[in-house]
């Protein structure tokens, strides 16, 4: 979330580079600037992660609410099952209950038969009232705890409900502020001056390696790695970061960026590839491209011997890349160059 007061500082960083009155101020208020407005960047990008873990945290707790709504669902589902179960039963003892005792009643023991006979009749009427009071016991805790799962069932309901639309609102928030950061970071480094694949360096924190590091070849997420000029290419922050300036000073000497054929590559896309050129490609997870440290180059460079191959190879490892030397010979991948301290 970008706060007023980093704002006003960008704001203020700004005024100072458009209003320095020497070259050479405008220069100094220029690096600072954007170490200021790469800061901020930092800081609103920590702030963002921070948010959206709370936001999978609190998704999490409501995928588990459901989960018991669901249970509740079914258990409310199971007692009336067991209400209908037992309708007919209670329909027949409160329509005994309507005709009243009679005959067979608790007075039957003083009617006209033998003594046995009338007490054999009052104890299978005894029995019978056990089993009518069991029953309209059972059907009275059923219908208690039908009624106290409808109510959780509703409660239940209703907190999703508020949790859902509570999650939205958190997650078009975080959305609003990544938009508005972008905005403004945009509209600062316009009045900066600064150029396309300078923007790109400043959205690669280098913070980012130590994350990288943690996944294993061709299963670095995205969002660990940074995005080069050209579209849909990345690589590990470190390897990025070198690249940059290893792009700046080759346009400088040809006026146009490097043409990158391939980046990082996925395990899959790994395996695609090594489908393709068995024995030449690298094992998939073996890949200095899965690692994010390696960049296969096209625009000349992938020609041996031409000035732009001769170029790199006398330049790059002032940048930190270099051509490694298989690549000259088995397989012949003039195209193929690698960050110097990749692990």
């Amino acid at each position: 979330m970008v706060t007023p007061r980093s704002v006003t500082v960008i704001a203020v960083l700004v005024s100072l580079v458009v209003g320095a009155p020497r070259a050479s101020a405008a220069r100094d208020a220029d690096s600072d600037s954007v170490g200021s407005l790469r800061r901020a960047a930092d800081r609103a990008r920590a702030e963002l992660e921070s948010s959206t873990e709370k936001w999978e945290t609190r998704k999490k707790d409501l995928a588990q609410s459901q989960e018991k709504l669901k249970t509740t669902l079914k258990n409310l589902g199971a007692a009336d099952a067991q209400l209908n179960r037992i309708r007919g039963p209670l329909a027949k003892l409160a329509n005994a209950a309507y005709q009243g005792p009679g005959a067979a009643g608790s007075m039957v023991i003083f009617s006209g038969g033998s003594v046995d006979q009338s007490l054999r009749s009052a104890a299978d009427t005894s029995h019978l009232a056990d089993s009518q009071n069991t029953l309209v016991q059972q059907a009275a805790k059923l219908r208690q705890q039908h009624d106290q799962l409808a109510a959780s069932a509703q409660d239940l309901e209703s907190s999703n409900a508020v949790e859902q639309a509570s999650l939205q609102q958190q997650i078009d928030g975080i959305k609003r502020r990544s938009a508005d950061l972008t905005q403004q970071l945009t509209a600062a480094l316009d009045r900066l001056r600064v150029d396309r694949n300078r923007r790109f360096e400043l959205g690669c924190s280098s913070t980012l390696v130590v994350d990288a590091r943690k996944y294993p070849n061709g299963l670095i997420p995205s969002r660990y790695l940074c995005k080069l000029p050209q579209k849909g290419k990345l690589l590990r922050a470190d390897a990025a970061r070198t690249f940059f300036r290893l792009n700046a000073a080759y346009k400088k000497r040809f006026g146009r960026e490097m043409c990158i054929t391939d980046s990082y590559r996925s395990l899959s896309e790994q395996q695609r590839v090594y489908a393709q050129r068995p024995g030449f490609a690298a094992v998939p997870g073996t890949s200095n491209h899965g690692l994010g440290t390696a960049l296969d180059f096209c625009g000349g460079v992938q020609n041996q011997g031409s000035l732009q191959f001769n170029w790199l190879r006398a330049n790059s490892l002032t940048y930190g890349w270099f051509h490694p030397s298989w690549a000259y010979s088995n397989p012949f991948e003039p195209w193929h160059w690698e960050y110097k301290t990749s692990k």
